[in-house]
């Protein structure tokens, strides 16, 4: 059975140095209690807004101190619990940041409706004042938000309830760690610890046997705890459909999306489009199972790769070197500033007994360097995991660098054009680098294909299925795991039907997917993806003018719309066309994909 690592085992130079937040617990403390006075201090400025604008520069000053300081509070110890999920000090601290954070909200909660007791052109004015500047974004979003807040002790009784809003989410992570997934057979033919963060790597594997042992067990481990999975789930759902009518939405998803100024058409044009694309991914799948020499394409078999004689089985300094290759095309300088994660520790490394699952970027803490988590396996996926949330990381480095605290922090629509845009200037890199190879040609296309599949296609199915669940609730049917089973079994099909089998255990893989609880979060993957193809297409072409739009971008931070920000970069995604032309792209791939096999 493969040994798992526990976290004392692990080089000290592969760990993220969080020393660089707080020295030490005792520091987080000391700082803790540093929150708690300034949310009481800051309380105190409520009903002084309306004596003029230097009482309202001072109120902004002081909530921007605030934020950024309970950020440091609560990064510091969500990263420390996810560490070692395990550790009851790291939880403890966590949930009372959790609280803390409900307590910061409640005593912030009077300044936007107070802010909205002024003349809409006193509003107007200071935003148009050079000493508002660094909170010109923030006015205009109190003035856009104005249709949707309320008074100034119902926001305080909201914000007080974010907390107990937020159980769900905080009861599934706990259940993620507690589950156990048993053991399944490796490559080897050993028995192995099967756990979420390692079940890519089995079933990646070219054995059929272990593809299909380890998808089983997983999907029956989730199965076993269905219950109590749909029981939270519907209660995050519930929770979505709560915040949007306190609030005089039409909907959960219109709640969500008027926060990113994003239309509700927007999500409609990319299911639209994407099922517009299924044909062709029916096509690629079929490809996948000729040249893979199977006779019926299962679920299981969809992350496999073809026995090929290519390997890109690199370490992490190996991985990494690769990395900066891959990003040279946006700038020296770029490199440069990217080169320091590794040597200055924003990285945690390795998959380690307890620690958190996934792989994530984290750049709320603006005066240090941004953090990466990673559970890095030697393969393909896990160079390209790496280049995709080093994409994050140097996104929050130059918003962070240029924009002030207050404008640095961007939404999550953008968030994942940076990422994505990386992850394809990888595959592009590799292609050129092995452009006489046919063997590495089929294996880096169909990889790219891949996170087409994955990120586009899949990623838009997931967001088909939260948008199903909360309109269930919204017409009042009952959210159990058989109706979301069936549901999400039912998209399987749409999606998958026309080139493999549906194997029913899929009905459970919703329960796997922690994204649900944050809603309406995952279609801006799919449509980060199609912006990130135009940006990276553009950035490949050479044009010195399409290098600087999307290095441009990269310093906006939250300063405008994000739609806004995306046209800056050069892509409109107000309109179907970027999923489009990335469909279109998906389909040249295809073709070449299909090509390999004379």
């Amino acid at each position: 059975m493969e040994q798992e690592l526990t976290r004392d085992q692990v080089d000290a130079h592969y760990t993220w140095d969080l020393t660089r937040i707080f020295e030490s617990d005792e520091a987080w403390e000391a700082a803790f209690a540093e929150v708690k006075a300034q949310a009481e201090a800051f309380a105190a400025l409520a009903g002084t807004l309306t004596s003029g604008r230097e009482a309202v520069l001072a109120a902004l000053r002081a909530m921007t101190a605030l934020e950024q300081r309970y950020s440091e509070v609560m990064t510091y110890a969500m990263m420390k619990l996810h560490e070692d999920g395990a550790q009851g000090r790291y939880q403890a601290m966590s949930d009372r940041a959790m609280t803390l954070g409900s307590d910061v909200a409640a005593k912030c909660a009077f300044l936007t409706p107070e802010l909205l007791t002024l003349e809409p052109s006193e509003l107007e004015a200071m935003i148009a004042d050079p000493a508002f500047a660094d909170y010109d974004a923030f006015l205009r979003d109190v003035l856009r938000m104005k249709p949707h807040t309320l008074s100034v002790r119902e926001e305080q009784l909201l914000a007080a309830a974010s907390e107990l809003r937020g159980i769900p989410e905080s009861a599934a992570d706990m259940l993620y760690i507690d589950l156990d997934l048993g053991t399944t057979r490796g490559e080897d033919g050993k028995k192995t610890k099967l756990t979420d963060a390692r079940l890519l790597s089995f079933l990646s594997s070219r054995d059929r046997a272990v593809r299909k042992s380890a998808y089983v067990n997983t999907m029956k481990g989730y199965d076993r705890m269905g219950n109590t999975i749909a029981a939270l789930y519907a209660g995050q759902v519930k929770a979505d459909l709560f915040d949007s009518r306190a609030r005089g939405y039409s909907s959960p998803r219109q709640a969500r999306l008027y926060q990113d100024a994003v239309d509700e058409s927007v999500y409609d044009s990319l299911i639209d489009a994407v099922h517009g694309g299924i044909g062709t991914l029916t096509e690629y799948l079929h490809i996948k199972q000729r040249r893979m020499g199977l006779p019926k394409l299962h679920l299981y078999d969809l992350y496999a790769e073809e026995s090929v004689d290519f390997d890109v089985h690199l370490d992490i300094d190996e991985a990494f070197k690769v990395f900066l290759e891959a990003v040279r095309p946006l700038g020296e300088d770029y490199v440069a500033d990217a080169s320091r994660a590794l040597s200055e520790r924003w990285i945690d490394v390795y998959e380690t007994k307890n620690k958190r699952g996934g792989a994530y970027s984290c750049g709320s803490v603006t005066r240090t360097t941004p953090y990466v988590l990673l559970n890095y396996k030697p393969t393909y996926d896990g160079l390209s995991t790496l280049c995709h949330e080093m994409g994050h990381a140097m996104h929050s480095f130059y918003s962070n660098k240029t924009q002030p605290a207050a404008k640095a922090d961007y939404t999550i629509f953008v968030a994942e054009v940076a990422s994505t845009c990386n992850e394809i200037l990888l595959s592009e890199h590799l292609r050129k680098k092995y452009a006489d190879n046919p063997k590495a040609q089929a294996a880096l296309i169909n990889s790219l294909l891949q996170h087409f599949r994955t990120t586009v296609f899949r990623q838009t199915m997931f967001a088909e299925f939260e948008h199903k669940a909360h309109v269930m609730a919204q017409e009042g049917q009952s959210l159990t795991r058989e109706s979301l089973s069936e549901m999400y079994y039912g998209l399987n099909k749409l999606y998958y039907g026309g080139a493999c089998r549906v194997d029913k255990e899929v009905a459970s893989e919703w329960m796997r997917i922690p994204h649900f609880y944050s809603p309406y979060y995952v279609y801006k993957y799919a449509t980060g993806f199609c912006a990130a193809v135009a940006l990276a297409r553009g950035i490949l072409s050479g044009d010195a003018d399409k290098v600087a739009a999307y290095r441009k971008f990269l310093t906006l931070g939250g300063s405008m719309k994000p739609i806004e920000e995306l046209k800056v970069a050069g892509v409109d995604m107000s309109t179907p066309q970027p999923v489009c032309e990335a469909l279109d792209y998906f389909a040249e791939l295809v073709l070449a994909y299909g090509e390999l096999e004379a």
